[in-house]
């Protein structure tokens, strides 16, 4: 049962808070590690053990997910940053066309996480990821609030893309 408030919203409304709390989430926490932690004077791979499972790690990334396209001259970062630019103006622009809440979610989690990355990747030239899950001999790779909202988001629109009940005409 939603509280009514929450039914008031458009799902622009809705998009727009998810990519508001999004990018703030991202941008709080790495301030918080960078520098209320200390971990921009870490070197990159030097990890704080958390749990047995879980570590905080610092870790620049120069490239997009999984360190694809790494970017390590000015030129790399400011095509990457461009391209990131062109799709938040995109996804942006289907966000405040949509009318339907779960898509508008996906769009607002997707575009707040590229955002976050974004404002890394101009601040420092890389995007700083920290979190990293490990267990039985297996890991998984370093990631970021960010990069959580972005996972977060286009598993909410597959959601919409394959479950809204328009779709079964």
């Amino acid at each position: 049962m939603t509280p009514r408030w929450a039914d008031r919203l458009t799902a622009r409304e809705w998009g727009l808070v998810a990519t508001a709390v999004s990018l703030a989430l991202d941008q709080g926490s790495k301030l918080l590690l960078l520098y209320g932690y200390g971990f921009h004077a870490m070197r990159a791979g030097q990890a704080i053990r958390v749990l047995p499972f879980f570590n905080l790690v610092m870790m620049w990334n120069p490239g997009i997910s999984y360190s694809l396209f790494p970017a390590h001259s000015l030129f790399g970062v400011v095509l990457l940053a461009v391209l990131a630019t062109i799709a938040v103006a995109v996804l942006g622009w289907f966000l405040w066309q949509t009318t339907r809440r779960p898509l508008a979610l996906g769009l607002g989690l997707v575009v707040g996480g590229a955002l976050g990355n974004l404002i890394d990747r101009l601040i420092y030239g890389a995007v700083a990821d920290f979190f990293h899950f490990h267990a039985f001999g297996y890991d998984w790779y370093v990631f970021n609030v960010a990069d959580i909202a972005i996972t977060f988001g286009v598993m909410t629109l597959l959601y919409d893309a394959l479950l809204r009940p328009d779709a079964q005409n």
